[in-house]
C-alpha cells in the first residue's frame, strides 16, 4: 500500500511531536504553573528564573562546568592538532597510524560507563584524586576524537603542492606549518570547539566517576532531580536549551557554504 503524500505528512507532524513535546512542557512549566496536569496560561512569570539565578550552588555549578569545557577544549584542540598533523604530514606506517587513531577514538566510542570507570581507576593509579582536575583529563580523553577526526580530514583534503611551494621559497618547516597550513585550520578548528565545548558542557556519566565533592553543571542537576522536578529545574533546562542552540547555530553559521579544499 503506498502512502499519499498528507499520510506521509501527517506521519512527520506526528514524529516531530513526540520527539519535541516534552522539551516544549519544560520549557512552558518554567514560565506557568501547572494545577492538576492543566497549565495555568494566565500565571506567566519570570520567578523560577529569578530563583534559579539567586541559588549561589546554581553559579558554583556554572562557573565549574564553563572551567572543565574551556580548559579541556583548548587541551584537546592542542593534542588533536599534534596527532593529526604527525599522523597526515608525517605519514606513519600504516600500523602506527592505526594504533594512534584507535586509542584517540576508543575513550569516545566505549559506553560512557566503561570510559568513566577505566578513568577513574587510571587516574588512581598515577594518583591523581577526584575533582576538578580529572574531570578537566577525562574531558580532554573524551572530546579529543571530535578535533583529531575533524582536523585530520582537514588536512587529508589540502594540496601538498602549496606547501612544497613554500618550502622551495625557502619556508623553513615550522614557518611553512605557520603561515600556510595553520591559516587553513581556523574553521575545523572552530567548529571542533564548538562541538568539543557542547559535549563536555552536557557531560554526565564521566563526570560523575571523577568529579569527588564538586560538582559541575549536569552534576548538580542530577542532584536537584533526586529531590523532586520542581519548576526550578526546567527553567534550568530551558537555559541548558538555549545555551546549546546557540552553539549549534553558531557552527551552523561557521559551516555554511563551505566545502572542501584549500582554501578556507
Amino acid at each position: 500500500m503506498k502512502l499519499t503524500r498528507p499520510a506521509l505528512n501527517a506521519i512527520a507532524v506526528l514524529t516531530i511531536f513526540v520527539l519535541y513535546a516534552p522539551i516544549l512542557m519544560v520549557v512552558l512549566t518554567s514560565f506557568f504553573t501547572v494545577r492538576r496536569g492543566k497549565i495555568d496560561w494566565a500565571s506567566f512569570s519570570f520567578d523560577w528564573y529569578t530563583k534559579l539565578l539567586a541559588n549561589e550552588g546554581i553559579g558554583t555549578a556554572v562557573l565549574a562546568s564553563l572551567k572543565v569545557g574551556i580548559i579541556a577544549v583548548a587541551l584537546s584542540l592542542l593534542l588533536s592538532l599534534l596527532f593529526a598533523t604527525y599522523i597526515t604530514l608525517a605519514r606513519p606506517s600504516r600500523w602506527e597510524a592505526g594504533a594512534i587513531s584507535g586509542l584517540i577514538f576508543l575513550p569516545f566510542l566505549l559506553p560512557p560507563i566503561i570510559t568513566g570507570m577505566s578513568l577513574l581507576v587510571a587516574l588512581k593509579e598515577v594518583e591523581i584524586e577526584r575533582g576538578i582536575n580529572a574531570v578537566i583529563l577525562g574531558h580532554v580523553v573524551f572530546v579529543l576524537a571530535i578535533g583529531f577526526r575533524t582536523l585530520q580530514a582537514r588536512l587529508a583534503a589540502l594540496d601538498p603542492a602549496f606547501l612544497w611551494a613554500a618550502r622551495d621559497l625557502g619556508a623553513g618547516p615550522w614557518r611553512s606549518f605557520a603561515q600556510v597550513i595553520l591559516p587553513q585550520l581556523k574553521l575545523p578548528l572552530a567548529t571542533s570547539a564548538i562541538m568539543s565545548f557542547a559535549i563536555s558542557f552536557d557531560e554526565t556519566m564521566i563526570t560523575l566517576f571523577l568529579v569527588g565533592d564538586g560538582a559541575t553543571l549536569p552534576i548538580r542537576l542530577y542532584g536537584m532531580m533526586r529531590y523532586g522536578f520542581t519548576p526550578e529545574i526546567s527553567a534550568l533546562v530551558t537555559l541548558v536549551l538555549v545555551f546549546t542552540g546557540l552553539l549549534t547555530a553558531l557552527m551552523a553559521w561557521l559551516t555554511r557554504g563551505r566545502a572542501g579544499g584549500f582554501a578556507g
